[in-house]
């Protein structure tokens, strides 16, 4: 890849779908922008109805989310996130993300490094995702509904 290729650009939000996060929920739903297989990076918004408990995970890097609407949690932390504030996941981190139950559905920005793992209750790996996973789950949306895929891995 030549450097006079790597070109600053935009993507628009409304020209890329909401995909349902499944198999860990069909309400849940994910919004990939970047999938960079450099640094295991994915880039994506997430909109999850209140009330809705995510499966507890471990991520084996750093995590950035952004609450653009609604209340969420951890369940292993006292704290909230409310819109416009940012949660920072150290790498080695694992916890149970909640919607809050009041404020209504829940949009945020994520900014993902690594895998996140996800855990059952006797702490045994069930799933791994990461920047491979999201752009499976994304080409075969785009396939099963007759979009055609933006190449979301490319530098430019």
């Amino acid at each position: 890849m030549l450097p006079a290729r790597i070109e600053t650009a935009v993507i628009d939000d409304a020209s890329l779908p909401w995909i349902p996060f499944a198999p860990y929920s069909d309400t849940v739903m994910v919004k990939y922008f970047k999938l960079d297989p450099v640094r295991g990076e994915v880039i994506a918004m997430l909109k999850a109805p209140a009330s809705t408990v995510m499966p507890r995970h471990y991520h084996s890097g750093t995590v950035i989310v952004y609450t653009i609407a609604g209340e969420w949690k951890y369940q292993e932390h006292d704290w909230t996130a409310t819109p416009g504030s940012i949660v920072y996941e150290t790498a080695a981190s694992s916890h149970t993300p909640q919607a809050s139950d009041a404020a209504g559905e829940v949009i945020a920005l994520n900014i993902v490094s690594g895998d996140l793992v996800y855990l059952d209750e006797q702490d045994n790996v069930v799933a791994i995702e990461n920047w491979k996973t999201a752009l499976e789950r994304y080409t075969a949306y785009c396939t099963q509904h007759g979009i055609v895929p933006r190449d979301l891995t490319a530098f430019h």
